[in-house]
Parts: C-alpha cells; structure tokens; sequence
C-alpha cells in the first residue's frame, strides 16, 4: 500500500511555483499518493497543463463554512480543553505580527477541518511548503491529530519574520531546506541541535526539457532572457538600467522578461523613460513548456535578485537551473544561496545586487568572449545534471517520507 502524504500549500495552482508542481508529479511517479490541501485557490490567467488535473481532485476548504464551522464545534466538543490551549497558542504565537496574527485567525477554523478531512482520508504524514502560514496549518493539524509533519523552507518564508518559526519547525519530524545558506541560517536561528534535523534537498528541473537545445551566436547579438514574478525582489528595474546603458555602448541587444506582477506599470514606465520600447519587452506570464522554449531562442540569462529592505531574496532561483539546463552563459546577484549554482567563473557569473553598471559590464564581457561564456554554460549545465536533477532529488524526499514512515 503506498503512502499517503498531504501536501500543503499556500496557493494552487500558482504559476510561478513550478517547482512544487514538478515534485508532486514526480513523487506520484515513484509509487506515493499524495494529496493537495491548498489554504488558497488560486485563479490565475496563465496555468500550467500539467496542473489542472490536480484541480479535480484537491482538497479545499473555505475560510469559513457552514461545514466549517461544523467541524469546530465537533472539535470543541469532543476535546474543549484543546481546542481553546490550541487556539490560545496559536494567537499568542503569532501576536508579534499583527499580518500573522489576522491569518492565523483565518486560518485556524480552516486547519480544523483539514485536520478532520485528513484523519477520514487515511493520511500518514504532512508536506508543507515554506515555513510561514503552511507551516502553522501543519502545526496545528498535528496538535489536533498527532500526524506527523515535515516542511520545506525556501526563502522569503524565513528570512523576512520568523513570527513562531522556532516553536513550528521544532515540532517537525525533519526539515527540507534548499540551500545550505538557509540551513545555516536555522541552525543559527533555531539551534544547533536543529542541524541535525535539517536535510539538502534542491529543487530540480527535467534536464530533456532543455538540453537539447540549440543557440543563437553569441557574438553577433545578444538575445537576454530573465524569469521572475514582477516584484521587487527580482530586480528587473535593474535589468531594465543595465540594457540602457548597453544601448548607450552601441551593443546589439534583446531583452524578454518573462513573468507577471505587481510592478509590470513601474517597469513599463522605466522601459519607456530610457527609450527601450524596441529591444525590451515583458511577456507576461508563461508554462514551463513556453519557458523552454523562449530559453531555446536566447544566448544569455540574467537574474538581477535583490534583497528588499524587509528582509525578502531569493533561495535558488529554479529559473536560473532552466537556464543552465538550457545551455545559456548566466549572470546572477551574489545573494543568498545563488553561489552554491553559479561558481564564480565556473559556471556562471555573479555580481553585486542593485548594480546595473556591473550587470551591464558583465553583459558586454560575455559579448565579447562569447568562447568562455559558453564553456561556463556548459560547466553549469554538467553542475545541473548532477545536483539539481528532478528525478534524482524527488526520489531523496521520497526516500525521507518513506525513511520515517517505515521506522
């Protein structure tokens, strides 16, 4: 009989996390069953294909229902004491922060009746992804039932607050993390001790996706592509000033911009004050199919990742492994966990965050020596196969449910 694993996330389906997608997808391929518990469903004009069959069979609640409602006053009622510990708990846990404490007010009645759908459906372990609000509906879904949890921890879920993060992962019964920078930094924050609980696993890509791929040349005109949900903590304002000053030096350039958000008016408007319409262009977002094929018709990647003043960065950008995977030459921000991929004149180039004139002036070394920009792709290409390979790192997670199920 497989195991039956929940898996909770903040949003699905939610186009810029096709790293979760592709996870769930694997681990279902190597014999596991698992199952979707989103706090929100996601509405979204791009989704990818190889998600809406998991659209038919999640299982979603509402913030509040009168089915909702029931299964609180069915756990108030069979435990009071409980109940009302764990509720005071959760609101004093997260009174520090009063955007966390307002979620945690939401999402308590939600995690109540999640807890009863998982104990009806025969779950052995929950999954949730990023530490913050998946972390505390698995936290207060394993008070309420005693199932295990686990989590994975990439980022901004970390770094920005750590509203109850220490009291939520020392619960857990292992730690994925995606970086050996964000373990460090829980070994550091929470203890020591916690190290040992805290397992390497990298988001993976599907190397035959991008492999394949041929290229433009590099040294007639620079085709740029860069992946990111437009936000600030992608940087691509300083993208948009480091293709200025590349214009300014005369280079033959394109520049895509692939992904969608909040600041697609501000970075429009940066586009047009430096005259960029003809060579820059935000494409919205796309499938992981498109990405590849976009990458297929570029010669040159960039990551521009900044952190924000509030503490948000990247993990490891699983856009920049689709680059290497594709063969292309990368620049990216020396940040977080982004040199544990890209080795400093070995497979790829990194700069200073918030440095347009650097990021233009590593632009237009690679348009000059193109031979050892493509040798450095190459080298990152090899680093991809080996250490970010999808199918080889979902059968590492498997192997850690499979691990602590079976003990």
């Amino acid at each position: 009989m497989a195991n039956k694993i929940a898996y909770i996330l903040s949003r699905f389906p939610k186009v810029s996390e096709t790293f979760i997608l592709r996870e769930i997808i694997a681990l279902e391929n190597k014999g596991l069953e698992i199952e979707l518990y989103p706090l929100i469903l996601e509405k979204q004009a791009v989704v990818h294909p190889e998600a809406k069959p998991w659209l038919e069979k999640l299982r979603y609640f509402p913030w509040m229902s009168v089915d909702v409602f029931r299964a609180n006053i069915r756990s108030f009622t069979r435990a009071p004491f409980r109940y009302l510990q764990l509720w005071g708990s959760t609101m004093l846990g997260n009174g520090s922060n009063f955007k966390f404490l307002a979620r945690a007010f939401l999402i308590f009645p939600k995690a109540v009746r999640m807890a009863e759908e998982m104990q009806k459906q025969g779950i052995q372990h929950i999954h949730a992804h990023f530490a913050t609000h998946p972390t505390l509906t698995a936290w207060i879904i394993h008070n309420l039932t005693g199932i295990s949890y686990s989590v994975t921890v990439h980022a901004h879920d970390i770094f920005v607050t750590q509203t109850m993060l220490k009291t939520k992962l020392e619960k857990a019964s292992f730690i994925i993390s995606i970086s050996e920078f964000n373990k460090h930094f829980l070994a550091e924050y929470i203890s020591k001790e916690t190290e040992e609980n805290i397992k390497i696993v990298h988001c993976g890509i599907d190397l035959a996706m991008y492999a394949e791929k041929s290229h433009l040349p590099l040294d007639e005109k620079m085709y740029i592509k860069s992946i990111g949900s437009l936000e600030d903590y992608k940087g691509m304002s300083y993208l948009i000033e480091a293709c200025a000053l590349l214009a300014e030096r005369d280079i033959p350039f394109e520049c895509e911009i692939i992904g969608e958000g909040d600041k697609r008016a501000s970075l429009e408007a940066l586009i047009k004050k430096h005259s960029l319409e003809d060579v820059v262009s935000l494409a919205g977002a796309k499938t992981q199919n498109e990405v590849a094929e976009a990458l297929a018709k570029a010669n040159c990647y960039v990551q521009p990742s900044i952190i924000t003043e509030s503490g948000k960065m990247e993990g490891i950008p699983v856009s920049i492994m689709e680059a290497l995977g594709s063969g292309l030459p990368v620049i990216a921000s020396d940040i977080s966990g982004i040199s544990e991929l890209i080795h400093p004149d070995e497979t790829g180039y990194l700069v200073s965050e918030k440095s347009p004139s650097k990021l233009a002036n590593t632009l237009f070394h690679i348009f000059q020596q193109p031979k050892e920009a493509l040798q450095l792709a190459k080298n990152g290409q090899k680093l991809v196969a080996q250490e970010y390979n999808l199918d080889i790192n979902s059968s590492r997670v498997a192997l850690l449910f499979e691990s602590f199920l079976n003990q």
